[in-house]
């Protein structure tokens, strides 16, 4: 039996050694980070190292560390009741908080006139499309793109973002959000004062110590090209599944886009039957954002970039990771390539 093959890495990645390694040892660690005796200073200074790995890999030295559930809670942490304008290509996290008033382009590339009242996405999680962030902007969600684009936070000029241990190798249910040094934000949970009084309640310490070993080898390599290999590799798929062929549309290989991401529009062949069709062929992909899944409808993600319903509701998405193999994308190639030749077979005539 030919073992599954899975290209859903922006829904969420498989756990890195050194995250599971990190996880184990941070089990046999008894205190609480709070107390102030011998256990609870060991557990303070482990919880401290991965704050410390957490802020290197994304260039946030000096900037405030909180720690959070992850990109949800961060999300509304940073957005609720700021009177925010968003694009709506933006992740429903941040859509349930903002304004989404913002024209995207066919390109989904967002201009922003306001920064300091806007919140803009580094990476689409569907497309991949890549934003250019101005300065001076409230915040940015950069869960997908941390770990597979050179990002400084420092370097932004934002006051906050967020990011999500599991979409780089860490463990799921764990995240951060990152703050300007000195910038005020009240606490939505209270109790101990936790998270230098941003999120209360006790620390998740195995997450955390997870996600600062994550955060440290997917830092580690980005900077040995990692990426690029896995870029060659989505190319490669991509002519594949182009050649010949004008009925599928590759969104966003115009411009800059992430490394691992491929999103195809086949109109008239719908996104949740074709995921259905390559999981029974062994493929695991996406119809769009994991967020979204069960639900059966159109990607507002391209609706908001232009695409007409029947082209929003057509579109998958494949996303690779560093573990993906050349022979692996080509089998999904002849899979799908296949079915889409029955697609078309059947689909009516003009």
């Amino acid at each position: 039996m030919t073992a599954r093959v899975y290209l859903d890495w922006n829904a969420t990645t498989p756990l890195r050694p050194e995250a599971r390694a990190a996880m184990v040892a941070a089990m046999d660690v008894v205190g609480n980070p709070s107390s102030v005796h011998a256990e609870g200073r060991a557990a303070k200074g482990l919880m401290e190292r991965a704050r410390a790995q957490v802020a290197a890999a994304i260039g946030a030295e000096g900037a405030d560390i909180v720690f959070v559930s992850g990109a949800t809670e961060a999300a509304a942490l940073a957005c609720a009741g700021r009177g925010l304008v968003c694009a709506g290509i933006e992740h429903d996290a941040v859509a349930a908080w903002c304004d989404p008033v913002l024209p995207a382009g066919h390109d989904g590339r967002v201009k922003v006139n306001d920064p300091a009242r806007t919140a803009l996405q580094l990476a689409n999680s569907e497309t991949g499309i890549v934003q250019d962030l101005p300065q001076g902007l409230a915040v940015s969600d950069l869960t997908q793109g941390f770990g597979k684009l050179p990002v400084a936070f420092n370097w932004l000029g934002c006051d906050m973002g967020f990011v999500s241990a599991h979409k780089l190798g860490g463990p799921k249910g764990i995240g951060a959000l990152i703050l300007r040094r000195g910038l005020d934000l009240p606490a939505q949970l209270k109790g101990g004062g936790q998270e230098m009084g941003r999120r209360a309640g006790t620390e998740n310490l195995i997450g955390i110590a997870g996600f600062g070993a994550a955060a440290e080898a997917a830092a580690a390599d980005l900077a040995a090209g990692v990426w690029e290999r896995v870029s060659g590799i989505r190319n490669i798929l991509e002519s594949a599944l182009s050649a010949g062929q004008s009925w599928t549309i590759s969104v966003g290989n115009e411009g800059a886009r992430l490394p691992n991401t491929l999103c195809l529009v086949t109109p008239g062949w719908k996104g949740e039957t074709q995921v259905m069709q390559m999981d029974l062929a062994g493929f695991a992909i996406s119809a769009g954002s994991a967020c979204s899944s069960g639900k059966v409808r159109a990607s507002r993600v391209l609706m908001a970039m232009g695409f007409d319903e029947t082209s929003a509701a057509s579109a998958i998405r494949v996303s690779i990771g560093p573990q993906t193999t050349e022979d692996e994308v080509m089998r999904f190639a002849d899979a799908w390539t296949a079915q889409r030749k029955k697609a078309r077979d059947r689909a009516p005539k003009e």
